[in-house]
This record gives C-alpha cells, sequence and structure tokens, in this order.
C-alpha cells in the first residue's frame, strides 16, 4: 500500500527503531544515546547503535558501557557491529534489517547522527507529524549548531542548473537561478521539501517496504537524496518540520569542517546520484 492509498491506520502507540551509526565516535555517541533516551520517554521502541566497522574499540567501548548503564536489561539499547564500513547508508541498512528486538514491526525508523543530539520533544514531534500526516514519508528536524544558529538542512533536488548556481556563487547568477538553488531559505514553519540532511530524519516504514533502504551504491552523501528521490516517485512527500529541533555538533565522523579538498567519494556519489536518477548522458 503506498502513499496514494491514504496509509495505514496507525496504532495508537506506534512504534519508534532509532539508529545511530557510530564510526570512531564512541563517547559522543554514548552522549547522543543518553539524549535519544531522553527523547524516546514515553514511546515504545528502541535505539540500535551500529557500529560501523570502526576497528578502533567502539563496539567494545559501547557494548561494555551499555551493558555497565543498565541499557542492555530492558531492551532499551540494542548495540551492534556492522561488519564492515560500506559507508553511511549500509551502516544504517544494518541496523534497519535487525528491527526490534521484540520482534515487532516498527511503524517508524528513525535515523539519527552520532553527533546529533535531540531536544527533549524532538522524537515525539516527528511521530506526531507523521501520524497526522501519512502521505509525508519522511520528515525531518530543523538542525542547529551549539550556538543556537540554524543550519541550512532543506533543500531541492539537484539539478544541471542548480550545479551551475553552486559552483558559479555570483550575484548575478545566484538571482538568475534562484528556483534551481538546491538549498532552500531556512523555513520558518513545517513545510513539503524535496530532500533534508540525514542528521535527524524520521521514517515511514510503510515507505520503506515500498522503495527500499539506503543504496548503499553511495558511500557518503547523496544517500538520503536518493532515498527522498526514490520516495517522491512513489508518491511520497517529504517535510521539514519545524518544531522538532536537534543540536548537530557536525562531521564529526567525517571530518569535513578540515577538510582542504572535497574527498573523491563526494564526487562519486554525486555522480552516481545523476547516473541514477537522469541517466549517464545528463550525468
Amino acid at each position: 500500500m503506498g502513499a496514494s492509498d491514504g496509509g495505514r491506520v496507525m496504532a495508537m502507540s506506534p512504534t519508534v527503531l532509532t539508529i545511530i551509526l557510530n564510526y570512531r565516535t564512541a563517547e559522543l555517541t554514548l552522549r547522543v544515546t543518553e539524549s535519544a533516551l531522553r527523547a524516546m520517554d514515553g514511546i515504545r521502541g528502541q535505539i540500535t547503535i551500529v557500529d560501523n566497522n570502526s576497528e578502533d574499540g567502539s563496539f567494545e567501548t559501547l557494548s561494555a558501557e551499555a551493558n555497565a548503564r543498565g541499557w542492555l536489561q530492558n531492551d532499551r539499547v540494542r548495540v551492534l557491529q556492522s561488519g564492515r564500513n560500506g559507508g553511511f547508508g549500509a551502516g544504517n541498512n544494518v541496523g534497519i534489517k535487525a528491527g526490534l528486538l521484540s520482534g515487532e514491526t516498527p511503524d517508524f525508523i528513525y535515523i539519527l547522527n552520532s553527533d546529533a543530539f535531540p531536544k527533549a520533544d524532538a522524537i515525539k514531534t516527528l511521530v506526531t507529524h507523521l501520524t497526522d500526516h501519512p502521505h509525508d514519508g519522511l520528515a525531518g528536524s530543523t538542525i542547529e549548531g551549539e550556538d543556537g544558529v540554524t543550519h541550512s538542512t532543506a533543500f531541492r533536488f539537484p539539478s544541471i542548473a542548480g550545479e551551475f548556481e553552486g559552483a558559479a556563487c555570483t550575484g548575478v547568477i545566484s538571482r538568475a537561478l534562484k528556483a534551481s538553488c538546491v538549498s532552500l531559505p531556512i523555513p520558518h514553519e513545517t513545510q513539503q521539501v524535496d530532500w533534508l540532511a540525514g542528521a535527524s530524519l524520521m521514517i515511514q516504514r510503510e515507505a520503506l517496504d515500498q522503495i527500499g533502504l539506503f543504496d548503499e551504491a553511495f558511500f557518503l552523501y547523496f544517500e538520503e537524496t536518493d532515498l527522498c528521490h526514490r520516495a517522491r516517485k512513489a508518491g511520497w512527500t517529504t517535510s521539514y518540520v519545524r518544531d522538532s529541533v536537534v543540536t548537530h555538533i557536525g562531521s564529526v565522523s567525517t571530518g569535513m569542517q578540515d577538510w582542504t579538498r572535497t574527498p573523491q567519494y563526494w564526487f562519486d556519489s554525486r555522480r552516481t546520484y545523476f547516473t541514477k536518477t537522469h541517466g549517464r548522458a545528463y550525468a
């Protein structure tokens, strides 16, 4: 059943599978898990931490600390080892495929970065939004920095015109190509967008059943763009939810803030996206 059917009738108490992907940030991941546990209060479901084959002792640290803090005893937290670092999408797919320890099928999958701290009501707000808007296959939070400044995380789908505008970065060209600019003005209220950054992203399980999981051809970047694009083609919409707020430290695992040049895997992912969505000639 797709979005055009109006969605399923949601249970009175929906279940949420929260997935936190760790790569060599064990201590930070533990802090994020504590924050997520507070935000999951009153919500049925669990948090699954997936160590993306860090090979630095992260898995052992996370497992030991989760046990010591009593998180494993009530099936509220689970710690998994991916076995390989296949990238962001592949690591999250490990958690999605593992499902809930109870065996129950979750109503929603919530992807949370290991450096993103949800406010107390951030997860509940996304659950309420998707429950009230069954045609929305995905919903994401407002992302702010530690300084309280809101980040730009709502976007149009990339296009040739949008890439040209982004590369040119001049006033005349940007004004001429305003309707193609990939980055949208920061929304001041909840609204539909083309795609959202994946730091805090909730997905209807029914949408994933229809369109499939993250495409593991993307190692890092463009995987959430692709997921939202596939959802749109299948009839699902994506919304930026203004009142769900998450504080994001930003790019701890990827080291993006320290890049002196864009890594090859970013270009590879962009080429994969354009080839997949528009064909080889367009790419």
